[in-house]
């Protein structure tokens, strides 16, 4: 099959490999209909690059046809429409049963001290191979996939694999209702999907944050209030003067690891990068600083005793935080993958109806064939050509 394969910093291949097969009774293959590139995917062709093997296969959103079930898989059969949650979970340990399936205890990558195995998403989360090819294993799927309508674009439908689960579990997080107020910090895929979450679930106002154009325009006509953050000297002060001087009561962090506004931190991370990868491991997991603009904006956006969500990755273990002020504030701060599975429930009825409230058809700015998902990957990277979201069809 093809597959896109990554082989080195900002060197991604689509090239021939074999096609996988049912190991276990409780895998399937899917044949992949359409499959997208993430925010996430960012950090391992730009930064992560010593947690993958070249030849590694790259992607964990994605849609599909169930070509063959495994023995132990009853809830999907060959010929069925499923999309993959990105996060690898049983359904039946401790931690699934509260709602946790991004810890899964079933697939935890426990010789990496991390919680449930990924899609496409280096050594720290298992190296399962990734979803930008033409067919996928899928392990644990007598749990994981989720049967969708058999009509529609795949649009519709795909975002439930990872960014729209994320999202909603990132504004739940951030503890938004009626009547509050929302800030989101990056207009990425996720936060644009925020926005949207959070004017579904009642938020009275959202305002946006981001300093490309095309992805203020996104968000501009889906209703939120938005700031330009190369215009605004001082974001958390523009959010708390429309806020009636308090701050909002609820930010959530879509950037993460790759904020701008810390420059000596993306200096460090890049030559991270270049060091051989034992000793590159060593320092992103022991010493790593994460670029936390974005994450310190959060904190002096949101008002006292109010709560930051953050949904953006970040990875240093030694991110400097502003504690006296975290304290002083009274803030509640929420964190972590998404935990897909237990959201589809609250989003599914979102997406079956006739109508878009959360805009899935108004996200995907470039549709490529697979073949060209080297390019897809540049034009996402540099933010070129109004890139918004790129999907990718095998």
């Amino acid at each position: 099959m093809r597959a896109l394969t990554w082989h080195g910093n900002q060197d991604v291949r689509v090239e021939e490999v074999g096609d996988p097969r049912i190991e276990e009774p409780t895998d399937a293959i899917v044949r992949v209909t359409s499959t997208a590139i993430c925010g996430s995917d960012l950090h391992l062709y730009n930064v992560l690059g010593m947690f993958l093997q070249p030849g590694d296969i790259l992607g964990h959103e994605s849609i599909g046809i169930v070509e063959e079930a495994g023995s132990g898989v009853n809830h999907v059969a060959a010929g069925d429409r499923v999309v993959v949650p990105f996060n690898i979970s049983c359904g039946n340990c401790w931690m699934c049963e509260r709602g946790l399936m991004a810890q899964c205890e079933t697939t935890q990558v426990r010789d990496q001290g991390k919680g449930a195995a990924l899609f496409g998403y280096t050594s720290l989360y298992g190296s399962v191979p990734g979803a930008q090819a033409q067919y996928l294993r899928v392990p644990q799927a007598h749990y994981g996939p989720i049967k969708v309508p058999a009509e529609g674009p795949d649009e519709r439908f795909l975002f439930l694999s990872d960014i729209l689960p994320t999202a909603w579990q990132a504004v739940r997080y951030a503890d938004v209702g009626a009547g509050s107020t929302c800030a989101v910090l990056g207009l990425g895929p996720v936060g644009q999907f925020c926005t949207r979450v959070a004017k579904h679930l009642g938020a009275e106002r959202v305002i946006g944050v981001d300093r490309v154009p095309e992805r203020v325009e996104m968000a501009r006509r889906q209703g939120v209030d938005v700031l330009n953050s190369d215009q605004v000297d001082d974001v958390p002060a523009a959010i708390r003067d429309m806020t009636n001087g308090r701050g909002a009561d609820g930010v959530v962090d879509a950037v993460g690891m790759e904020a701008h506004g810390t420059p000596v931190r993306e200096t460090a991370q890049k030559a991270a990068g270049l060091l051989p990868d034992s000793v590159a491991q060593s320092a992103m997991e022991k010493f790593g600083v994460d670029r936390t603009a974005a994450m310190e904006t959060a904190f002096y956006a949101v008002r006292r005793g109010g709560t930051v969500s953050l949904s953006g990755v970040y990875g240093g273990q030694a991110d400097p935080l502003p504690m006296m002020d975290l304290f002083d504030k009274g803030l509640t701060i929420r964190m972590g993958q998404a935990n897909v599975k237990r959201w589809v429930d609250d989003i599914m009825p979102a997406l079956t109806g006739t109508s878009d409230p959360l805009g899935v058809e108004d996200l995907t700015t470039h549709m490529l064939p697979l073949e060209q998902a080297p390019l897809g990957y540049s034009v996402f990277n540099n933010k070129e050509d109004g890139c918004v979201k790129v999907v990718l069809q095998p």
